[in-house]
């Protein structure tokens, strides 16, 4: 049987990687869990992330995954050591890629940063940035407000303009020629993010990062599919399915169109 590639994430927003997954690698099968019934985790412990990774690891397992993709940055930046020593396969989170995106596209040298309030004040994104280059000045901000609209369905209205707005609109004083959404969530307000930061500010989703990094380490470990039958997706969610199936078949678009999906709530949450 072909090994799927299992993604977690606290709700919708891991789909912005499962869509550039399926893009880059279509011969890969994905089970994908949306933890609906707990989300947002940026407001959540870190002891409660952790807890609630590894509840939804161990559901995953079963799928007999050859690579667990944690793509909930708050989840990568509490948990993702932890679930590297409870697990034997590749685990793979959204931050690193983010952050060698970012520092490949800066001319300024000055990164703005937003994110759930657990990976703000994680700090991970500005240490994962530094890693690669102590020079960059990092500029971060908390935006609770996102994941909310997100879950809802809510990408492009007044309110999200006027909640994007309020959240971001001090930035513009800062000279960064790029920011990173550091909320898997957050691609989905793009467009609205985009038109509150300028054009002179270039956006970057780890999505696109971390579906390479994924196919390096499969393509390396000599675990790439090579089964030429379409493969089958699982996606499952531990709150109500219909606003989820909505969000995931109108961002997934034409890639879902191409493949059998599976639905399915988990008893998880």
């Amino acid at each position: 049987m072909q090994q799927p590639i299992a993604i977690l994430d606290s709700g919708v927003g891991g789909l912005t990687v499962a869509k550039e997954i399926m893009r880059q690698l279509p011969q890969e099968k994905i089970v994908y869990f949306g933890d609906t019934a707990r989300t947002p985790y940026g407001t959540r412990t870190a002891e409660e992330v952790v807890q609630f990774t590894r509840e939804i690891v161990e559901y995953l397992i079963q799928y007999d995954p050859k690579m667990i993709v944690i793509a909930c940055n708050t989840a990568t930046a509490f948990a993702i050591e932890d679930i590297k020593k409870q697990v034997n396969v590749p685990v793979v989170g959204v931050i690193h890629p983010g952050a060698r995106a970012a520092i490949g596209r800066t001319n300024t040298g000055i990164i703005g940063v937003i994110g759930t309030d657990g990976t703000i004040k994680s700090g991970a994104y500005e240490l994962a940035l530094k890693q690669l280059n102590p020079q960059i000045h990092v500029v971060s901000r908390a935006c609770p407000t996102f994941v909310p609209l997100v879950e809802r369905g809510n990408f492009r209205s007044e309110e999200t303009f006027d909640t994007v707005s309020a959240a971001l609109g001090s930035l513009r004083d800062f000279p960064m020629d790029c920011m990173i959404l550091g909320c898997t969530h957050y691609p989905f307000l793009a467009e609205t993010i985009g038109e509150v930061m300028g054009p002179e500010v270039v956006l970057i989703s780890s999505a696109e990062e971390t579906a390479r990094e994924i196919s390096t380490i499969l393509y390396e470990q000599d675990k790439l599919s090579n089964v030429e039958i379409t493969p089958i997706h699982q996606f499952f969610c531990s709150g109500h399915p219909a606003m989820f199936r909505i969000i995931a078949k109108q961002w997934l678009g034409k890639q879902i169109e191409l493949t059998p999906v599976v639905w399915q709530v988990s008893q998880i949450g």
